[in-house]
This record gives C-alpha cells, sequence and structure tokens, in this order.
C-alpha cells in the first residue's frame, strides 16, 4: 500500500514539471600554449611589486624537491627558489599570525591558467609541503614549461603547478 502510494505521489509530483532545455552556454576556454616568448614572472603585494626571470633567480639559494607527476606518471627533480624567500622581500609574512591567515595568492600562467593558495600552504611555518618557482627540470632549464614554474610539493596531482607563470599576487579575503 506505502509504495502504490509513493508512486502515485511521484507520478503527480513529477508530472507538474516541465523539462525546458538549458540555453546553450559559451565552451570554457581552454588554457592555450603561449605562443611567443613567456614574460618576466611579476609578484605584487600591497602596493609593491618585483619581476623575476631565470636569470635574476640564479643567484638566490635554491632548493631541490622530488615530487610524483601524476600526468607524466614519473617521479621528477625540480629545483627553484622556495616561493617565500620571494614573498618576504614584498613584506609578506615569513610566520603569519592572527590576521595574517586571511591572505591568499593568485598564481598565473602565460596561458591563463591560474590557481589559488593560502599564504598558510605557502609558508614553511604552517605547512609541511614545499612551493618552488622552479627553473629548472633533472637539472637541466625548464623546456615546455617554463622558463618558470610553480611546483608544490605534497599534492597527490599537479593540478595547482602553474606552467609558463607569468604572475603571482598577494590579495587579503574580505
Amino acid at each position: 500500500m506505502r509504495l502504490r502510494l509513493l508512486a502515485a505521489a511521484f507520478l503527480i509530483f513529477s508530472s507538474s514539471f516541465v523539462v525546458v532545455p538549458a540555453p546553450a552556454q559559451e565552451a570554457m576556454p581552454m588554457a592555450q600554449k603561449p605562443t611567443g616568448p613567456v614574460g618576466p614572472l611579476k609578484i605584487s603585494f600591497n602596493g609593491k611589486q618585483e619581476e623575476w626571470t631565470a636569470a635574476t633567480l640564479a643567484p638566490l639559494p635554491h632548493l631541490t624537491v622530488q615530487v610524483y607527476n601524476e600526468h607524466a606518471k614519473a617521479n621528477q627533480t625540480y629545483s627553484g627558489v622556495p616561493l617565500t624567500a620571494l614573498l618576504t622581500r614584498l613584506g609578506v609574512p615569513a610566520t603569519p599570525h592572527g590576521k595574517e591567515f586571511r591572505y591568499y595568492l593568485v598564481a598565473a600562467g602565460a596561458d591563463g591558467y591560474q590557481v589559488v593558495y593560502s599564504v598558510a600552504e605557502v609558508t614553511p611555518d604552517i605547512h609541511d609541503g614545499t612551493v618552488l618557482v622552479a627553473d629548472k627540470l633533472e637539472g637541466r632549464p625548464l623546456a615546455d614549461s617554463g622558463p618558470l614554474q610553480l611546483v608544490a610539493t605534497g599534492e597527490k596531482r599537479p593540478a595547482r603547478w602553474v606552467k609558463n607563470l607569468v604572475e603571482i599576487r598577494v590579495l587579503p579575503s574580505e
């Protein structure tokens, strides 16, 4: 009896709706490979900005990390400058506290691909992972993904790695 009542209720309920096809939507643009030379990396915070290239990063202290790249299905060794070393030069807190945790960063590639990290995710004082502005892969300058690439350890897949990195903006949340 209950099953018949439920079936009847379903038929009455479902027949009161009219299915209208959704309007055609524009497809999301796919990230495109840059066609020309990639410009310098611009990092900005609180009205300050610095520009970096592989040549200007070269004399800075580098870290080397080994990560598993799910896309390449291989372990890879990247070398680069810890992102925090570049951010602190602009005044981003090295050891955030309280309201400083409201900062986040948007990293963009030359192809328009963008990702978001909280400041805590890129700060070794808080997070175990390492985020590098990499300039070398397997000891050689980056080829297809460079000249600079954002690389993060401790992630299951490289979805937030940014190839041809051209911009990092550090912003406060509202």
